[in-house]
Order: C-alpha cells, then structure tokens, then sequence
C-alpha cells in the first residue's frame, strides 16, 4: 500500500467493478485502501436517505420535499432550499428504526463491493495488502438542521440513527475480514457547524465541538485494531463547492484534533480540505494539527495551475502530507472522471511525491 494519495469516496462510475478498475487500478500503488465509488444512490451522499429512510417514518412527518419538474415527482433536490424537510411527531420522545443491520444499506453494499474488491485484488489490480475503504456519513452530519429544523428533533432522531449506524457497522465488521478493511467517518455539516453555521443551520450548541465528537468516539469504540480508521473533513458541495468556505482552518484544525482523541485509538488518515488560495492565515492552523500519528491528506488536487504555490504555503506550517481531492465526485458529471484521474497522476508529480 502507499500513502501518498486518498480517494475521498465517491466516484460516479457505472459500476463498482468500473470505478475499482480505472481509478483503483491506475492509483493502487499509491492508495492506502480503495473505496467502491458509492455507485448508484449513495452518490447523492446523505440526500438518499430522506426519501429511504426518513420519508414515511410513522414518527416522522414531512413538511416539505424536493420540487415537481414537469409534474414529475423529484427524490433529489436541487439546491438547498429545495431539501426534504422532517418533524418528529407530537409524542414521540426518540425516533428508532427497524430492520437493524440493513435499514441503512450500507452493510448490503460493503458486503457486495467487498467480493468485488477481493476478486480484484486475486487477479493483481491491487497490490495483495491493499485495503477496502468504506466511507460512512458521521451521525451528525445525517440528521442535521437542515433536514430538521426543529432544532429540538435533533436529540430525538440522532440517538437512533445511531442505534442503526452502529447495527450496520457491526455487520461489515463481522463479515468483511478485518485485516482487509478501513472504515472513513464523513464529517461534512459538522465543519460548518463548528464555524457557527450558516442560514437554518445556525442552531444553539451545533458549533460545540463537544456535540460533534461525542458520536464519533461512540461510534469509533466499536472498530477493532486490525481495522484501518480515517478521517475525511469536508466543505461540502450540495448546491457547488465549497458549499462553505471559511476565512482559516482553525475550526477544522479543532474539531479534527478532537476527533481524533476522541476515537481512544489509533486513526490511520485525516482529510483537510482546502480553499483555491495562497493566502498563509488560511493554512497557518495546520500548525496546530496533532492527529496523533496519523497520515495527513490535504484536499488540494483542483485548480492544477495553482496547485504548487498552495502546497508551498501550506508546507509552511505543514511539512508532510499526501493529497487527495477536496471531496468525492458524486455531483461530478461523470464525462469529467478522466480528466480528474490525471489530475490525481500529475498532482503526484507537482507534489514531488512520486
């Protein structure tokens, strides 16, 4: 396995089989672990999860959805202000979900990309140590202000989504081997929370550091050592990127250095995502970083003319670290996908690390 490139996640390729070919293939011997594309619905990230999850829930009412096109029903929403919205119902004190272990669909989808992964990897496309990288949304960043507004639903749905992250975490680790696998949290809403916010997601205790860890360290208590842990920190990109664009990485730089204490174990890598900008207040937190040992991975790779003055301004208060892009690909036209793979190659190159 290498260490000098990360792929986020998503890739909106075909198939697993395509994505693990093409982008794991021609990068594999710089990868710590490869992921599956999140092919199919998992490329709207945590969007799917409105209309299979919350939509139709006997304790949950929706008060708004994503708008018709044409008199055509969508299940996607286009911006923000076009998102499903929830309330919990009068009476109801914790939300809970059943079908433990594949509510969610993560499980089923690990447990399917896996077999592809292994054959793969059998046939030589990976080196025979790489790893099966799996990316799961962080609690938070699934029920959020966005989805709720009510700010006081919040502690009455994240319990037991929870409950089912964690029943869908037990299965991949009982039936994918441990050696062979990484498990990434996603933390995307909760950099900007962490910020104060923004629009209907400014609510009382969401820039709490606090309030973010603490399902983190619940949830990371539950993976075994043989098992590969991760980070990806994220400025989003519902609606474009940066869906949040902050002044510095002071907030990120916190609330990563909390994560990582607040997992009680080892973390292999961490995501920082970046800003198109050589301005040093932006990077100078990096400073600040401890992750503890962990492989750092600047999201940098975009904007290729640029590329070498940012790594020199961040290499001021960071000296080493591997790059990755800012975020997946899902809202990627996927026509793009091979002009992103050769970005990844040259960014190598550009970085002096190949």
């Amino acid at each position: 396995m290498g260490n000098n490139i990360l792929l986020v996640g998503s890739v909106p390729l075909d198939s697993v089989e395509e994505v693990m070919r093409i982008f794991g293939g021609a990068l594999a011997r710089h990868l710590p672990a490869t992921p599956d594309g999140e092919v199919g619905e998992r490329r709207s990230w945590v969007n799917r999860l409105s209309y299979q999850i919350f939509n139709g829930h006997p304790d949950l009412e929706t008060i708004k959805r994503p708008r018709r096109v044409n008199g055509v029903e969508q299940l996607l929403p286009r911006s923000r202000d076009d998102a499903w919205e929830f309330r919990v119902r009068p009476g109801v004190e914790i939300v809970r979900f059943g079908n433990l272990g594949s509510r969610l669909g993560y499980a089923r989808d690990a447990v399917a990309s896996y077999f592809v992964f292994r054959t793969l990897r059998e046939k030589g496309i990976f080196p025979a140590n790489m790893r099966f990288q799996i990316s799961l949304p962080m609690v938070n960043s699934v029920v959020r202000p966005l989805y709720f507004p009510n700010g006081e639903d919040l502690a009455k749905v994240r319990p037991g989504y929870e409950e089912a992250l964690s029943a869908e975490l037990a299965v991949i680790l009982a039936r994918i081997p441990n050696e062979d696998l990484a498990i990434q949290w996603d933390c995307a809403y909760e950099i900007s929370a962490v910020y104060g916010g923004r629009g209907a997601d400014v609510i009382a205790g969401e820039q709490d550091i606090a309030t973010h860890v603490a399902p983190i360290a619940r949830m990371s208590r539950n993976i075994p050592d043989a098992v590969q842990l991760g980070f990806h920190f994220c400025f989003g990109t519902f609606g474009g990127w940066p869906a949040f664009a902050p002044g510095d990485l002071g907030r990120t730089v916190d609330l990563a250095n909390g994560a990582v204490v607040a997992t009680g174990r080892r973390v292999d890598w961490v995501h920082i995502p970046t800003l198109d900008t050589t301005d040093d207040a932006f990077y100078a937190p990096l400073a600040n970083l401890d992750a503890k040992g962990a492989r750092i991975y600047l999201g940098a790779i975009h904007n290729m003319a640029t590329l070498g003055a940012r790594l020199a301004v961040a290499r001021k208060y960071l000296p080493d670290f591997g790059l990755a892009a800012y975020c997946g690909f899902g809202r990627t036209p996927p026509a793009e996908m091979p002009a992103i793979l050769r970005d990844h190659l040259a960014a190598l190159d550009i970085a002096g690390l190949r």
